[in-house]
Formats: structure tokens, C-alpha cells, sequence
């Protein structure tokens, strides 16, 4: 007999509510949640794929241990063994900076990729800590923790109220949105364009998203913030600047027109290829709107001047009257969130407080560079140890990162190397251990992150729609026990956790001693909802079954809109939430400022000194073209990243590896549709099958991200069948945005050869 379930979908930034049919435990099928608060029914391909995403055979069901140098499937226990005599011996003899931890972009579509990192990066200590991040997101991160003291406050678009919306590098048809949670982007942006709104696309592709468009600009790769400088240039020289309730939350205005003077329509025309009175009506149009929202993404950030276009972007908003405003962007407030302190200074954000061993680079926002893994790992230096021991959690670097050959041979070399992972792909299988969570049917679900960029506030949380099969484990034990075991010398104790340093203790340590502290603190902020009271009357009121539940209980009961332990009656509880399983709507999103600014000044800084440092890089490429072709990514709707190429159901067709040309460059080179062609880059070169379409502009050439299946060892036996190439082969790791330490994966130079 069949049953129905409630299950948020993790498979992308969109958080879609599914109904899930089931058979004893295996998941049938999947459909839109049409009583979801926030997505309404809506469903994309890979959430309608969720049974089989779900399903895959080569999902491993054991832990995988390397004895005589192979991997063996042992049990939980002889894993955890095997992390700890591997793990504590290298931060025992060479210091916490010898272990690496890289997190990949699944993290943050789980609870436990969300819960437990950061309390194994307080257990461990290390500062050699990589993301995902730093090849996709973090100039976004940087620009906001420069403009506003807090890397996470990042103003999202208000897609449901705007009258004129500006993208740039951004597809949201294909990608579902990103740093912009909104279910049925689409069919907002159909929206936008149904009530009499604008759309304009900058995209050197004339993606899906550009098709709808009132405008599409096909820009040259790379050259965003020169465009969107040229735009606020335009603004202050035409009087058009209206920061209108913006004004006393903000400083630096008249320094940032100083500095803009050069940026004229003019000089940036040519470096663009966007025509001089084409940036001026952009500009106009943007500040006579009623309500408008610029918003960037990928195509933007991964590019020599990420930081400053992601910088731009906000900007403009500022410039114009839109931030914190309804219909223009605005900042989400999610029921997890901290207790909102009162308006005022904080302690702002810095950049650099430690840096790389082998080219220096700094930190952002505690992390370095994923591009520099590779170099920490096998090159000496006489300034600390190299990378010695990693934690991969979640992650694919070998084909995520740039130079993923250099990266592979690295990883051979490790003294030691656990991967958190569902498979044996092309990072995992360097491991000397595997620890396997379980697929996500088995697994509950909150969004942490997400719900800090959707763009309506809301709450949900679904539990596990199948229970754990037997062998498996939770993922929050996994990391959890993780913790555990690789922490004997450094974990905070508590007198609820003083055996946390013995790999075999109970698990459930770790989120108590979490709860522990995160209570004792709030007891001692004077602006808490529990200021003054018992942490440990607190604690034993938390409900929920697992302490993933109690944390989460914890979290929404101290945030914004929770009961604060008894002080609101109505606020928010886990009970409430368990008691609507659609979700419980909040409400639209809302002006904010000041509250969240945490500048030192406690106001919105428009030209932070590391920008201004950073701006005459920005002049110079003013006069710079590039000699041939350029590489620009893309994705496809039935991916994400490198997740998803094993499942039959979400490959073939349009999603293919292939090679987009213009058909003016492929004329002059002699390159016919489907011949395979050699492309070369810094780092390497790929052979993959040329696809002549006008859907890249001249001078341009474009392959998918996230491929290149086809390293032995792993047991990925779909993804073998059609391994594609990796794009990011093509990259040696040196060109960086210097301010964010992201991958320039974007406008970088490629020659082309003909296969004969």
C-alpha cells in the first residue's frame, strides 16, 4: 500500500515543497507541494526526479575503509577507528593548520551540513579552511561585509512587488535562482513582465532567461563592474542620484562620486561592447522606475573584478532609492536568525587576518582560496606546515576547483584523507576513509541558509519520510562522531560534555555541549528574549526527538520571531512547526535598516577602503581587450554542479557536455557543428564536441560546468557512460579576484584547435 510524505527538496537553492509517494520505503514518485506556504506547487525536473535521485544504486550503503591500499566496506565503528588514528597523529605532530577541511555546496542543503562544520572547525582549530565559496559566491559575501559589517546580509530582490528588474550573469530559468531563494523564478519573471514591469538581461549568452527579456545585452565576459561603474557615473552626472529614506543610514556618498569621474559611458563602451547611450538609457531607466532591483550572480562573480561588481550591484540599489525598500531589494529575516540586537555600531568586517602559506593570499571570511588547495597540499614553504591530513565533506574539488589534475595527484599524497560523501567519485576515491550519509528521504529537513535569501519569509521543516535503513546512519551522527573523533585535543568540555574527546562517546554530546554554550550566552546578552535566566531551565524545555530537533527548537525559540522561551506566547516553536507541515508563512519581506549593520560606523560604508584600494585595478581595464576567444560556463536545469550526472532521468537531451560556438567564429576557424575540437588553456586542455549555435555572442565559447567523469576508481556507472570534459582543467589556479580569493572562472582566454 502507498503513502504520501511532505519533504522539502534539497536539490537546489529554490526549497521546493514535494508531496512524495511511497511504497514500503522506497520513494515512487514526487510532486509539488500545491499547499507549500512558499513554493505553491511548484516543481522543476530534478524534484520531480527525486525518487530516483533518491534510489541510485551506486549510492554506498557502508563506510569504506583503505586496507592494503584498497577501499573495503568495514563497519561505522571500524571507520571512526580509523579517523582517529589517522587524524590526531598529523595535528599531534605538525599543529590543527596540517588538517584541511573543504566543504562543498551540498552542505548547505542539509541540516547537518549546516549544524556541524563550524563546530568541527571550533573542535580542530585549523585555519586551513576551503569552500565552495571561493569559486562561485563569495565576492558577494566580501562586498557585503564591507558595505554593511555582516558577509551574510546580502539584499535579495523583491521579485513579487518590483517594477524594473536589472540581471546580470545571472539565469535563474536554468538555475532556479541562486543567493535568491524563490520558488518559480520563472513564473515571477513572467509576473514582473505580465503587471507592465521591465526585465533587462546582461549576459554575454542569450540564455532561457534572456529570451524573456525586454532587453537582452550580450556584454563582453568579465567586464560587468566596468558596465555597472558606467552606470553610477551616469547617475551622479545627470543629478539622477535619490537615496531618499536610504540618506541618514548611509556615508561615503560624495567620496564614491570622486571616484566614479572616470567611469564614463564613453571609456567603458568599448571594454563592454555595450554602446555608450545603451548604458546611459540603462541608467535613466533604473533610477525613473517606480521600484527597481539590480541583482548578479554567478557570471558576475567569477571574474577578475568580482568583488567590485558585487559591490556595484548594491550600489545602484543604494543610489537609486532601492534598497530596503518594498519592490526594490531588501534584507530577508529568517526564523532561525540571532536575536536581533538593537541598532547600532558593530564590530564591521575584516579581510586578511591570515593569509596562505604559498602565495599569501588572505582570508575572507575565514576561508582561503579552494584554487590554492592544491598548492597547500604539495608545495613546502619555510612558513608552517603543509596540508598534511584533509576532511572533505561534501564535496567534488577535483572537478569544482581549478587544475583538477594538480589537485588529483595532490590528494594521492596526503599522509590522511576522510570524505563525507554518498559516492565514490572523483575526490572521494583518494580517501582512506568514506563515511556514506544517508539519501535524503531518510534524512529531515530545515533550510538554514536559504531562508536568509528568500525572498518571503517563511519557516518549514519536514521530517524523514523513510526511516533509516538498517546499517545506515544519520548524517548528523556521522559528523557529529567526526567530531568526535578527530577532536581529542581540542574540543571545548562542558560539564554535560567532558568525554567529548573519545570517538566511542555518545554522539549526542556534541549538540548538547552546542546547546550548552549558544544558551549561555544568551542568558548573558542583555537584548535576549533570556537575559538573566537559567541556561539550564532553558535547555530542558527544548523538545524534539534528536538533537538536531532540539538545536533547531533552540534556534527558532531565541530568533526573531520565537517565543523566547515563554516570553511570547505565540512565537515560534519546533511544536508549532511540526503542526503545520506546509510551512507557516511570515510575511513579505520589509525595510530593516539599521537593524542589520554592523559597520563600525552603524551605517551603510559606500566606499570601504579595501574597494577603493582595489578600483585603479578597475581603471586600467578600461583599455583592456582580449586578443581571441573567451570561455564563459553555463548550466543546465537538470543539474547542479557535478551532483547529478549519475542519475539517468536528469541527463541527455539538452544537458550535454558540449562545446557552444557562434557561427561567425566557427566559420573562420572551420569548425563544424558536432566535429570535436581541442580547447586549451592555461591549466590544461579538454577535447569536447563542438555545438555551433548564435546562442553565444561572437568571440565567445561556452562549456557546462560540473563534468569530467572519467577518472578510474570511482562507482559513478551512469556518469561514466557520458563523462564529458572538465571546464575547470582548462584553469591553472593563478587568476583570482584578489579582495574575495574566488576563481576567475569566467572571460578567461582558450584557443581552439580542430581534431583532424
Amino acid at each position: 500500500m502507498s503513502r504520501t510524505a511532505l519533504r522539502i527538496c534539497p536539490l537546489c537553492e529554490a526549497t521546493c515543497g514535494l508531496t512524495l509517494t511511497i511504497e514500503g520505503t522506497r520513494v515512487t514518485g514526487a510532486r509539488g507541494d500545491r499547499d507549500d506556504v512558499f513554493s505553491k506547487g511548484f516543481i522543476c525536473p530534478k524534484g520531480a526526479s527525486f525518487g530516483a535521485v533518491d534510489a541510485d544504486p551506486d549510492r554506498l550503503r557502508a563506510p569504506l575503509v583503505r586496507k592494503d591500499g584498497e577501499l573495503r566496506e568495514a563497519t561505522w565503528e571500524e571507520a571512526f577507528d580509523a579517523v582517529a588514528a589517522g587524524l590526531r597523529p598529523v595535528v599531534e605532530r605538525y599543529g590543527p593548520d596540517a588538517v584541511g577541511i573543504v566543504l562543498g555546496n551540498p552542505n548547505v542543503h542539509t541540516m547537518a551540513g549546516a549544524l556541524y562544520p563550524t563546530v568541527l572547525l571550533g573542535a580542530l582549530r585549523t585555519r586551513s579552511l576551503f569552500t565552495a565559496s571561493t569559486v562561485d559566491q563569495m565576492p558577494k559575501h566580501v562586498s557585503s561585509g564591507l558595505l554593511y559589517g555582516d558577509a551574510n546580509a546580502i539584499p535579495v530582490p523583491d521579485l513579487d512587488h518590483t517594477d524594473h528588474l536589472l540581471l546580470i550573469g545571472a539565469n535563474p530559468l536554468e538555475s532556479n535562482g541562486s543567493l535568491c531563494t524563490a520558488p518559480d523564478f520563472p513564473g515571477k519573471l513572467k509576473a514582473l513582465r505580465a503587471r507592465g514591469g521591465t526585465l533587462t538581461v546582461i549576459d554575454p549568452r542569450r540564455t532561457r532567461t534572456a529570451k524573456l527579456a525586454d532587453r537582452h545585452l550580450a556584454i563582453r565576459p568579465g567586464t560587468d563592474a566596468l558596465l555597472l561603474a558606467a552606470m553610477a557615473h551616469v547617475l551622479f552626472e545627470e543629478g539622477l542620484v535619490e537615496l531618499g529614506e536610504l540618506a541618514p543610514h548611509v556615508q561615503g556618498l560624495d567620496e564614491l562620486r570622486q571616484v566614479m569621474r572616470d567611469f564614463t559611458p564613453q571609456a567603458a563602451a568599448e571594454a563592454c561592447d555595450v554602446d555608450a547611450d545603451t548604458i546611459r538609457a540603462l541608467a535613466r531607466e533604473l533610477a525613473a522606475a517606480p521600484t527597481a532591483a539590480v541583482y548578479a550572480r554567478i557570471g558576475s562573480c567569477t571574474v577578475p573584478h568580482g568583488t567590485l561588481a558585487s559591490w556595484l550591484v548594491d550600489v545602484l540599489n543604494i543610489l537609486t532609492g532601492n534598497l530596503d525598500r518594498p519592490g526594490g531589494a531588501l534584507f530577508p529575516q529568517a526564523a532561525t536568525d540571532r536575536t536581533p540586537r538593537p541598532a547600532g555600531p558593530g564590530h564591521g568586517f575584516a579581510l586578511g587576518r591570515w593569509h596562505s602559506r604559498v602565495r599569501r593570499h588572505p582570508e575572507a571570511k575565514g576561508e582561503l582560496p579552494l584554487s590554492a588547495l592544491a598548492e597547500e597540499i604539495d608545495t613546502a614553504t619555510e612558513e608552517g606546515e603543509p596540508v598534511r591530513a584533509l576532511i572533505s565533506i561534501a564535496a567534488n574539488p577535483v572537478l569544482s576547483a581549478p587544475d583538477g589534475n594538480r589537485l588529483d595527484k595532490a590528494l594521492d599524497s596526503l599522509d590522511f584523507m576522510v570524505s563525507v560523501d554518498p559516492y565514490l567519485n572523483e575526490t572521494s576515491r583518494h580517501a582512506h576513509v568514506v563515511l556514506p550519509p544517508p539519501p535524503p528521504s531518510q534524512s529531515p529537513h530545515h533550510d538554514f541558509a536559504f531562508n536568509t535569501l528568500a525572498v518571503r519569509n517563511q519557516v518549514r521543516y519536514t521530517r524523514a519520510a523513510v526511516p533509516l535503513e538498517p546499517g545506515r546512519m544519520a548524517e548528523s551522527e556521522i559528523l557529529a562522531r567526526l567530531i568526535l573523533a578527530a577532536s581529542d585535543w581540542g574540543l571545548p568540555c562542558s560539564s554535560e560534555a567532558e568525554s567529548l574527546g573519545k570517538h566511542g562517546a555518545d554522539p549526542s554530546a556534541v549538540d548538547a555541549m552546542v546547546i550548552d554554550q549558544t544558551l549561555g550566552k544568551a542568558v548573558r546578552e542583555e537584548h535576549s528574549p533570556v537575559h538573566g535566566r537559567d541556561p539550564k531551565e532553558l535547555a530542558a524545555r527544548l523538545t524534539g526527538e534528536t538533537g538536531p530537533e532540539r538545536r533547531l527548537d533552540m534556534m527558532l525559540r531565541l530568533g526573531p520571531y520565537g517565543d523566547g522561551f515563554g516570553v511570547r506566547p505565540d512565537g515560534l516553536t519546533l511544536r508549532q512547526l511540526l503542526d503545520h507541515p506546509h510551512g507557516i508563512d511570515l510575511g513579505p519581506l520589509g525595510p530593516r535598516l539599521p537593524q542589520p549593520l554592523k559597520t563600525r560606523s552603524g551605517k551603510v560604508e559606500l566606499l570601504p577602503q579595501p574597494i577603493a584600494d582595489d578600483l585603479p585595478r578597475l581603471r586600467e581595464a578600461l583599455a583592456q581587450r582580449p586578443d581571441g576567444l573567451v570561455l564563459v560556463g553555463r548550466r543546465h536545469l537538470r543539474s547542479n554542479n557535478s551532483w547529478m550526472h549519475n542519475v539517468p532521468a536528469l541527463t541527455g537531451g539538452t544537458n550535454r557536455c558540449t562545446l557552444h560556438i557562434h557561427p561567425e567564429d566557427a566559420d573562420r576557424l572551420g569548425v563544424r557543428d558536432g566535429a570535436d575540437v581541442r580547447v586549451k588553456g592555461a591549466g590544461g586542455e579538454v577535447v569536447a564536441p563542438a555545438e555551433v549555435t548564435d546562442g553565444v555572442r561572437p568571440g565567445v565559447v561556452s562549456l557546462p560546468h560540473g563534468w569530467g567523469h572519467d577518472r578510474p576508481g570511482t562507482r559513478m556507472n551512469h556518469a561514466v557512460l557520458a563523462p564529458g570534459v572538465n571546464v575547470n582543467q582548462l584553469l591553472d589556479g593563478s587568476l583570482l579576484d584578489p579582495l574575495s580569493g574566488n576563481a576567475v572562472l569566467n572571460g578567461v582566454p582558450v584557443e581552439l584547435t580542430v581534431m583532424s
